[in-house]
């Protein structure tokens, strides 16, 4: 089986309606509600790729989760509603941004676009 996806999603809905997608598109999701617990599924599972919500609440970011993917080449969007207001230096990283609200099918294909030019 190939390595799962990884989801990091503070909103319980928006997370398995993208687990679902990943799911209907044939492959798994690891979901996360916290950069720690992202960070765990990272440390556990090899991971193709990643969808990342960037304000996490309570003024977490999803930072710390995008500089490991960056780090180790994982490819991963940013989906979010307020880059603007939380994230100026994730436009650092030079990542796709999907902006909210998005049908999860499509934030899924987006990531295994990336994926799969990435693989060829």
């Amino acid at each position: 089986m190939t390595a799962p996806f990884l989801v990091l999603e503070d909103e319980p809905f928006i997370a398995l309606d993208l687990k679902m997608a990943f799911e209907d598109a044939g492959s798994n999701a690891s979901v996360a509600g916290s950069v720690d617990e992202a960070l765990d599924i990272l440390r556990d599972h090899a991971v193709r790729g990643a969808v990342l919500d960037v304000n996490l609440g309570r003024g977490q970011t999803c930072w710390p989760v995008a500089e490991y993917l960056a780090t180790h080449g994982i490819p991963f969007i940013l989906h979010t509603g307020d880059l603007d207001r939380e994230g100026e230096r994730l436009r650092s990283l030079n990542v796709p941004i999907v902006a909210k609200p998005a049908l999860a099918e499509d934030v899924v294909e987006r990531l295994l676009g990336i994926v799969a030019a990435r693989d060829a």
